[in-house]
């Protein structure tokens, strides 16, 4: 990016304008990147007068360095829930994508890790990691809704009432600390359907992708998972309808993560990409609902 910046000062440094067009830029897939508004505006009309006024070019190529610190360099890194493992690829496939549960990202995140953008399945971990100075504010940009999930073929659980007199058989659901887990135990809570976890064997997961693989594999008769998961494991399990008065309210928020080095420019575009209609309609087809209004 900053051999662009230094062609447009070169440039405007020998002839006293911008050059016309743009610089052929290298084909290939679509990736996230500084957007041109917010490095070409910036340098050329802070610092057109300067050239006139006969500024040493060095002094400008300083001046382009600072204005692209923003933008970092190399591949933007996106951390995302489990859930968002397979929409957020469709929405950019440039970036360098890492799935887990949500609190595990964020204690990744504490510790350092190098990502640019956090996208999680609960509004608690963007906003305590904002509160700490290590995010810029969330933004929501879905919702979601669980159901109860069972083997594709076999099962006798055909509603959320055979699943609650379940007894005597293999459960998965997430950990409590994790999303999925905080929500599927206040499903159970609504309901009154705690005692369940009591007459079964539970298995707990460390994120959705581990529910939805335990049910699939047959290695649990029955789980709670995020719709979405279900949809894009279909043939493999089953969704149950969980009733409307027993659904928690699943948000998903992300932030740009603050850090040295960080691409931050590069995840607000992205950003921007995801909450727009573009990622909306990927969204959409996965199964999300739309974020809550303000």
């Amino acid at each position: 990016m900053f051999s662009r910046v230094l062609y447009q000062l070169s440039y405007l440094a020998a002839n006293g304008r911008v050059p016309r067009g743009r610089r052929a830029q290298p084909r290939g897939r679509r990736r996230s990147r500084c957007p041109r508004n917010l490095w070409t505006t910036y340098v050329i009309s802070r610092y057109r007068g300067a050239v006139t006024a006969r500024v040493p070019l060095v002094a400008l190529l300083v001046a382009a360095l600072a204005a692209a610190g923003g933008c970092g360099t190399g591949e933007l890194t996106v951390y995302g829930a489990s859930s968002l493992k397979q929409v957020l690829p469709r929405v950019e496939e440039g970036p360098a994508y890492s799935f887990a549960g949500s609190d595990a990202l964020a204690r990744q995140i504490r510790d350092g890790a190098p990502a640019d953008l956090f996208a999680a399945a609960s509004p608690r971990y963007p906003r305590e990691l904002a509160r700490d100075g290590l995010c810029e504010s969330p933004v929501p940009f879905a919702t979601n809704t669980l159901a109860v999930i069972v083997p594709a073929r076999g099962s006798p659980v055909r509603s959320f009432g055979d699943f609650e007199r379940l007894e005597g058989a293999r459960l998965a659901i997430g950990e409590a600390a994790v999303p999925v887990g905080t929500y599927s135990r206040e499903v159970l809570d609504r309901a009154g359907s705690k005692a369940v976890l009591e007459r079964n064997t539970v298995s707990d997961e460390q994120d959705a992708a581990g529910v939805v693989s335990k049910v699939a594999l047959g290695s649990a008769d029955a789980g709670l998972a995020y719709v979405t998961d279900a949809r894009a494991a279909a043939g493999r399990v089953r969704a149950v309808r969980i009733p409307a008065s027993a659904q928690p309210t699943v948000v998903y928020e992300a932030c740009v993560v603050r850090r040295s080095g960080a691409r931050s420019n590069q995840a607000w575009a992205y950003l921007e990409r995801l909450t727009g209609p573009e990622g909306q309609a990927a969204l959409k087809e996965a199964g999300f609902g739309p974020a809550p209004a303000p």
